[in-house]
């Protein structure tokens, strides 16, 4: 849909400008706990102080013993080796060498109080809706669906995923298809199946149709995979691409006459621009997109690619390498896999939008340079399509799952936060591998409708 142009993109150099003077805006304010620790801190070292004053008070009796010989410099200096040597036996276990991702290593680095703050803490754009709706559930509607579906994931038929989706876009796929209800569940992109197993767990008896390159069940020949009995499958010699489907014929055949009762996953990595394109002119409203790559990553151009905009709170960036955000970036990439500094999220001519001033689509295998004005044009196009705009949030802080990937600087809080242990037991995702958090890509779930 053309847009109008009565708004004049800002300047990367404007928005490098703006993003100095909001950043600390970002940042999460102080806790009080932070403040109550600090004192506990204080109250801790004042009584480790007194807890030595009679090895001290017995030092300086003996100084005052062998002050009159020739003996007592010897004698201090003994007493001194074997004050270091049990010092360092008793933080010994201080001094356990471990991986820089470990999240022992990042809450000694951080602070425990930051982990919940450090949410967000350089900035989470958010695609803006035409009418600003959002999403009828809750969080308390989130932690009940955990309960639920821990159990489950645990009967799986692909136990290691891998290249696929992990517990928390499956959680977020079950909780959607299940919270909607559709009268029909389009997927595109299948890989071993995994998906289409999880649609069904949320409905079973909705019938699915599957897009996807190489059918699933060439798969089973070397390991674990699913197929459904009741989906209909474009895939093998029946593949067709999702934009080139008679959605028309197609409906018609399920007999779907209401196209909102429709709901379409994509897991294909196409330019997610494209896709919402495609299913607004087929009449689909229901979108849920597994990979929503940040800025600067992922193989293909997404939403939260496309809406990080100096203009969205939490959007925009600055290429300044003595920056706030070069600083901060450049101390996380230590700690988390994903995390981007600054070298690796600006190109040429301080190029960030997208990755590195590149529009990616088809598993990276189209690379088009764009410009800042085109990148902010194809915000403007999405917005004037969206309805509600939801990012799955993680399902619960590092500290608890202990993934090492994604940066939750640049995440929404979690549904279970840091520090809620009992209720991370409780829902049973203890029982599960921490292998299966570290997928978490920031899924998103849209509606959309012409303007």
């Amino acid at each position: 849909m053309p847009v109008t142009h009565s708004h004049r993109p800002p300047s990367p150099t404007h928005s490098a400008k703006m993003l100095e003077r909001v950043l600390s805006s970002r940042r999460a304010p102080p806790h009080s706990d932070e403040l109550a620790n600090e004192d506990d801190a204080a109250t801790a070292d004042e009584s480790k102080t007194k807890k030595h004053l009679p090895f001290f008070f017995f030092i300086t009796r003996l100084i005052n013993h062998f002050r009159i010989g020739p003996l007592w410099p010897c004698v201090i200096a003994l007493f001194f080796v074997l004050f270091l040597i049990s010092s360092i036996v008793f933080q010994s276990r201080n001094l356990v060498c471990v991986s820089p991702h470990d999240p022992a290593y990042r809450s000694g680095f951080f602070g425990f109080d930051a982990l919940e703050s450090d949410f967000g803490s350089l900035g989470v754009p958010w695609c803006r809706s035409k009418h600003g709706k959002t999403v009828e559930w809750t969080s308390k509607d989130l932690i009940k669906g955990l309960e639920e579906f821990v159990p489950i994931y645990e009967t799986r038929p692909i136990k290691n995923n891998m290249y696929g989706m992990g517990f928390d876009h499956s959680f977020g796929l079950w909780f959607i298809a299940r919270w909607l209800k559709p009268d029909l569940m389009i997927e595109s992109g299948a890989f071993k199946g995994h998906s289409t197993w999880v649609l069904r767990q949320a409905m079973p008896l909705t019938p699915i149709i599957s897009i996807t390159p190489r059918h699933p069940e060439k798969y089973l020949k070397k390991g674990p995979a699913y197929v459904d009995g009741n989906c209909t499958y474009f895939a093998g010699k029946d593949f067709v691409d999702f934009g080139s489907i008679d959605w028309k014929k197609v409906m018609k055949k399920h007999g779907i006459i209401d196209l909102s009762r429709v709901l379409i996953f994509f897991d294909d990595h196409q330019n997610e621009l494209k896709r919402i394109q495609q299913a607004l002119v087929a009449g689909f409203r229901h979108l849920v997109f597994e990979d929503n790559y940040d800025t600067g990553t992922g193989d293909h151009y997404s939403l939260r690619q496309i809406c990080d905009q100096s203009y969205i709170r939490g959007g925009g960036h600055s290429c300044y390498k003595d920056s706030d955000e070069a600083r901060i970036r450049s101390k996380r990439k230590n700690f988390w896999e994903k995390a981007v500094d600054i070298e690796e999220l600006c190109g040429p001519g301080e190029a960030w939008w997208g990755v590195r001033g590149y529009m990616r689509d088809n598993f990276n295998h189209s690379n088009k340079v764009i410009s800042y004005e085109e990148h902010f044009q194809n915000s403007r196009i999405v917005e004037s399509m969206l309805d509600v705009y939801w990012e799955l949030p993680p399902v619960a802080g590092p500290s608890l799952t202990h993934q090492t990937r994604y940066d939750p600087a640049r995440s929404p809080p979690p549904i279970v936060e840091d520090g809620r242990y009992g209720l991370f037991q409780r829902l049973g995702l203890t029982r599960l591998d921490r292998s299966v958090f570290n997928g978490y890509t920031q899924m998103v779930y849209l509606q959309i409708s012409r303007q």
